[in-house]
């Protein structure tokens, strides 16, 4: 009987071993927030935001994270109906970490239709820093 328990223990201990090994290597991952915020240009203004939830592809001097980006548009209208010069929004883009600290961000950002303009998409480009 004890053989038997030894060899159920090795096994076990072996499958956890394993397990444990590849939950070290894990390249994709999922994120609520990952705590990076960007500074960027956007439809004739510029943006700050954040990264919030997204999903994270992790190498071993870089990371790419692809998902929702929290965002405050700051532009001044020249319409004369015009709109908040701050305005909350939610974008999606993409955004790369360099050197632990470095991020890149391309986001997209979604313009309503309003009664004179159709709705669009607009990208952005950005800088950022990983707190």
């Amino acid at each position: 009987m004890t053989k038997i328990s030894n060899i159920v223990q090795t096994g076990l201990l072996t499958l956890a071993t394993a397990f444990t090994a590849q939950a070290q290597d894990k390249k994709i991952s999922a994120k609520a927030f990952e705590g990076i915020v960007v500074a960027g240009y956007v439809d004739g203004g510029a943006y700050l935001n954040c990264t919030g939830p997204s999903v994270k592809y992790t190498e071993q001097k870089w990371n790419l994270t692809l998902g929702f980006l929290p965002a405050l548009k700051i532009k001044k209208d020249s319409a004369p109906v015009k709109n908040s010069t701050l305005t909350p929004t939610l974008a999606l883009g993409a955004t790369l970490t360099l050197f632990k600290h470095f991020a890149i961000q391309i986001p997209t950002f979604y313009t309503p239709k309003t009664s004179t303009q159709n709705g669009r998409w607009t990208l952005g480009a950005g800088l950022g820093y990983k707190i």
